[in-house]
């Protein structure tokens, strides 16, 4: 695209500023914090503790891949914790109806696509905001959660499924759970996608200036009918991943999620305006909320407190790029003026 250098705004990799990049700042904090917990909290850094801290964000990390995308390309999608929730009600509502778990699995994936592609038809097709879009759609696909499976809970699904998801199994030799290793590969390739090929270039240039994307030759509506519809896919499979994970089918799984989905990806540097980000900042910010929670809760730190530093650290990720922007702002002109 031969007008993406004037029109793109560079990710958040190539920001400069007085120190480090926000999402290497994300990464050493991390480090940081991971060092902390080592040190000062007894069995944090057991095999057995590394799999539950990072089990217990498998669905969050899974839908923060095309959350990242999305947001990159200046769209949101506050709907996917419906979504999971209506992909665990189907799984309960089809297994106790007796359908076998290999059927269930992919008719649960076409109702994520479905809900997906009403989101991005909404948005790309009628002219909707995603933000105002993916509200009502949060409610819908909820309430369709509601009525597939009502206020029960299903359980006893195959142990073979069930022993997949849990954080009790590994990959041998390591403390990663499946559902981990899962979410390193589709990283990987979502990392590659972002960064590596021209529909990552065309993300950015969407979410920089989408006129000008248009303009020249980018295919906006279709790539962002694409990422709503990779956003319910992967959804609809966390769904799966969380019935499986605890057991229990329900209506109100994963109630909430949107919001430390979202936390995560915008602590990563990942801009909610759309232009800048990286892949490495948005994991990053996973790991580091999904850390925080498992060191708080070994040291008897309530859950509302939790919920406190949650949004103490997503007020601070959108805040302070801000600040340091306008900080070296202010310097250069300064410096301009400066005979």
């Amino acid at each position: 695209m031969s007008t993406a250098p004037d029109t793109q705004k560079a990710p958040a990799s190539r920001v400069r500023g007085p120190g480090l990049r926000w999402d290497t700042a994300v990464g050493v904090l991390l480090v940081a914090v991971l060092v902390v917990g080592l040190a000062g909290t007894e069995g944090f850094g057991s095999r057995e503790n590394l799999a539950f801290a990072f089990n217990d964000i498998a669905e969050v990390a899974l839908i923060a891949l095309p959350m990242t995308l999305l947001v990159v390309a200046g769209q949101v999608d506050l709907s996917v914790a419906s979504m999971l929730g209506l992909g665990s009600a189907l799984t309960g509502a089809l297994w106790e109806a007796g359908w076998a778990f290999e059927t269930i699995v992919p008719v649960v994936l076409l109702v994520g696509v479905a809900g997906g592609l009403l989101n991005g038809w909404l948005v790309t097709r009628v002219g909707l905001p995603s933000l105002a879009v993916t509200i009502g759609t949060l409610a819908l696909y909820r309430g369709l959660a509601s009525v597939a499976l009502g206020s029960d809970a299903v359980t006893d699904f195959p142990q073979a499924y069930a022993d997949w998801a849990v954080d009790t199994t590994t990959v041998p030799g390591t403390f990663l759970t499946y559902p981990v290793l899962l979410f390193v590969v589709l990283a990987a390739v979502t990392a590659v996608v972002l960064h590596a090929t021209g529909l990552g270039r065309s993300l950015f240039a969407i979410g920089s200036q989408e006129e000008a994307a248009y303009f020249s030759g980018v295919r906006v509506k279709r790539i962002k009918l694409l990422l709503f519809v990779v956003t319910g896919l992967f959804s609809a499979f966390a769904g799966v991943v969380f019935t499986l994970r605890y057991g229990s089918a329900r209506a109100d799984n994963g109630l909430g999620f949107e919001m430390l989905v979202i936390a995560s990806v915008l602590l990563g540097g990942v801009d909610f305006d759309g232009g800048k980000g990286t892949l490495f900042g948005a994991v990053a910010g996973v790991l580091l909320i999904g850390v925080l929670k498992n060191l708080l809760t070994l040291n008897d730190v309530a859950g509302e407190v939790q919920v406190i530093v949650t949004g103490l650290l997503l007020v601070a990720s959108v805040l302070t790029p801000r600040v340091v922007a306008g900080v070296v702002e202010r310097r250069h002109r300064r410096a301009a003026r400066t005979p």
